[in-house]
């Protein structure tokens, strides 16, 4: 992870950088001319900025990390890319289960992801290429060992020093000057040393966005993608199991948090059949979309559609994999039809879930006019009979 391009944060860590966030702290607004003004008359202007800025950042981070957000250094890019404190922790919790009791992390940026380590009692070794990162890192990691250094050059000798008790943790960076990229030339640390990792005799560990392109999976590994509260937000290619992996025996998992809930995909089942609408729909999570795991949420379901991730059933289905919806009426999905229904049934408030149609929800509402005292959910849905309206009610 590279240094945030405002003023360097790594100025606040003396006494003086403590007297300049306590005076930025008490600032309504940051953000502000007249904030920085103060502080600048006060604290000089590369200290006062990278305080306001500081400030700024951990107020943001609250959304995030609660009250603990107020404790921690950030960056710009290192607040966007830590994950969810949930998250973290679950992380951590498998690795210590599995019996790790050490985490080496390659490219541990401010330390946010870290933290979930050192919390679950594990020992932890951090590498940073920026120095003033680094810093920032060795501040919110009160205990751990962090080294500034290129990780594949400081691998050699940190893994060769590792026990069976060692685990490996890296998140490359994927940020170019376009944003985001699944191009591996765009990694770092780069995307042949994290298949080295991944081969390698040591559990690992790696953290991906939750767009991970299925092409990159190497064989043997687990592919898990976690959703938190409904929102898919990573995924992880794992290997805990060495002996598992080098007999090329991969899963793909979908992770719901909290809880955890886990399911796997079950990869020789075969497709799901494909038919017309029973008295049930299913929408699953879409860390069980992304893991491939729907033939796995109820024996008995099957698709409305090939492509499209709707399930139906003639039963309600009591999972935290799948949201289940009872279907009242099923219409066509042409405006005028639904333009009818709303007004016939006098419905006030719409909700409206779609799939694989190209329809603007809000767009949709506004034209249908909604009126009246009522309140109602609609599906649509492409369906093997064409595009069809469900008129549904969520099952408890």
């Amino acid at each position: 992870m590279s240094a945030d391009s405002r003023p360097g944060p790594h100025l606040l860590l003396g006494d003086e950088g403590a007297a300049a966030m306590c005076a930025a702290s008490a600032e309504a607004d940051p953000d502000s001319l007249s904030a920085a003004s103060r502080l600048r008359s006060r604290f000089g202007p590369e200290l006062a900025a990278a305080a306001l800025a500081q400030t700024s950042l951990r107020r943001r981070a609250q959304a995030k990390f609660g009250a603990e957000a107020a404790q921690i250094w950030f960056t710009t890019d290192g607040l966007e890319q830590a994950s969810r404190p949930e998250v973290a922790a679950w992380r951590a919790a498998r690795l210590a289960a599995a019996g790790v009791r050490r985490v080496i992390d390659f490219g541990c940026g401010i330390g946010a992801d870290a933290r979930a380590f050192l919390a679950a009692g594990l020992t932890v070794t951090a590498v940073e290429l920026d120095p003033q990162t680094a810093a920032l890192a060795a501040a919110n990691l009160p205990g751990a060992e962090v080294l500034v250094g290129d990780a594949t050059q400081l691998a050699p000798g940190l893994l060769a020093a590792a026990d069976a008790t060692t685990a490996v943790f890296v998140d490359p960076a994927r940020r170019t000057d376009r944003g985001r990229s699944w191009r591996v030339a765009d990694f770092n640390p780069a995307w042949p040393f994290v298949l080295e990792l991944l081969a390698g005799r040591l559990p690992v560990c790696v953290k991906l966005g939750p767009g991970l392109p299925r092409e990159l999976i190497p064989a043997g590994v687990e592919a898990c993608w976690v959703s938190h509260h409904g929102d898919v937000v990573e995924a992880g290619l794992w290997r805990l199991d060495v002996q598992q992996s080098r007999a090329g025996r991969g899963v793909s998992a979908a992770v719901l948090l909290p809880g955890p809930h886990r399911l796997e995909a079950q990869l020789d089942a075969g497709r799901l059949p494909v038919r017309a609408a029973g008295g049930y729909l299913l929408e699953p999570n879409g860390a069980v979309i992304r893991a491939r795991a729907l033939n796995r949420i109820d024996p008995q379901a099957w698709l409305l559609d090939p492509e499209v991730a709707y399930l139906s059933t003639d039963h309600p289905v009591a999972s935290p994999f799948a949201s289940c919806f009872e279907v009242l009426q099923t219409l066509d999905a042409g405006e005028k039809t639904l333009r009818a229904w709303v007004r016939d049934n006098r419905v006030g408030v719409l909700e409206i879930k779609k799939r694989a149609l190209d329809v603007d929800p809000a767009a949709l509402r506004r034209r249908l006019k909604l009126s009246g005292p009522n309140q109602a959910t609609l599906i649509l849905a492409r369906t093997v009979a064409g595009a069809r309206a469900f008129v549904v009610r969520r099952v408890p």
